[in-house]
């Protein structure tokens, strides 16, 4: 087994990892989702269909969108309300699955 394989993954303190391997990401503006301010976006463990899926909606900034959206359970228009600190935060989980 190589080392990397072993070694313990060292997230930010903004992303905690659940039981599950989801990564909850802490906002640092934050967004409102149907009159509700949310400070917290959980993406669940993204499968090969999520970025199959999520390839087929068009460039690759709109398959971004998409996909984090999904793992996130919210509409792609909610998550293009975030300020770019904020989805740069969830680009920086989304990366982490890929690790």
């Amino acid at each position: 087994m190589a080392n990397d394989e072993t070694a313990e993954t060292k997230f930010p303190a903004y992303i905690k990892e659940g039981a599950d391997g989801s990564l909850t990401v802490t906002l640092v503006r934050g967004l409102e989702i149907s009159g509700a301010p949310v400070t917290a976006l959980t993406l669940r463990e993204p499968s090969l269909d999520d970025q199959l899926v999520s390839q087929k909606v068009g460039d690759n900034a709109e398959a971004e969108v998409a996909l984090i959206a999904n793992l996130a359970e919210v509409a792609p228009a909610d998550l293009r309300t975030l300020k770019m600190r904020d989805f740069l935060r969830l680009q920086e989980a989304l990366g982490f699955f890929y690790g």
